[in-house]
C-alpha cells in the first residue's frame, strides 16, 4: 500500500512540522491506552479512526496518535500512520479528551488536540496544539504543532 506523507517545514509562525510515519512498533495494540473505547474514535462514517497511543518509554516521548485511513490497499484494509514530536519520538504528553475535528472540502479532514512537546533546551513539556489534516482521497497527511495562545 502507497502512503503518501509530507513533512512540513518551518513557516511563517510559532509552527513545528511534525514527524508522520508508517505504523510499526508503536502502533501495537498494546500501546492502545485504557480505555480503548475512550481512547479511539471514527470519523467520516467509521472510516477513518484517530487512537491514542503510549508507549511508555522514552518518558519525555512516549505519546503517539495513531491515524487509520483511506485510501484501502487491495485487500480492503486502510493505511495506518502514527503522528509524533520528531523523528522516533513521541509527545510528552497527548490529551486524547482534547480532540476536536472538522472537514474542509479542500483539505479534507481537520483535527486538532493538545499536546505536550518536550524541550530539552528548557527541560520542560510546554502545551501545544497538534493540526493534521488528510486528504482520503490520495492518503495524503500534514501535522503540525503551534504554541498554545491561549
Amino acid at each position: 500500500m502507497r502512503l503518501a506523507f509530507l513533512f512540513l517545514t518551518a513557516f511563517a509562525g510559532p509552527a513545528a512540522a511534525q514527524e508522520i510515519m508508517p505504523c510499526d512498533w508503536q502502533a501495537s495494540a498494546q500501546s492502545i491506552v485504557e480505555s480503548w473505547d475512550e481512547n479511539s474514535r471514527t470519523f467520516a462514517n467509521g472510516d477513518v479512526r484517530l487512537t491514542n497511543l503510549d508507549t511508555i518509554e522514552p518518558a519525555v516521548g512516549f505519546a503517539y496518535l495513531m491515524v487509520q485511513s483511506p485510501p484501502y490497499d487491495e485487500l480492503g484494509g486502510r493505511q495506518c500512520a502514527v503522528v509524533g514530536a520528531a523523528a522516533g519520538i513521541g509527545f510528552a504528553g497527548l490529551e486524547f479528551d482534547s480532540l476536536t475535528a472538522g472537514y474542509d472540502p479542500v483539505v479534507g479532514l481537520i483535527f486538532e488536540v493538545i499536546v505536550n512537546v518536550y524541550d530539552p533546551d528548557t527541560d520542560t513539556a510546554p502545551r501545544r496544539f497538534l493540526n493534521a489534516t488528510l486528504n482520503q482521497s490520495t492518503g495524503e497527511m500534514i501535522a503540525t504543532v503551534t504554541a498554545d495562545n491561549s
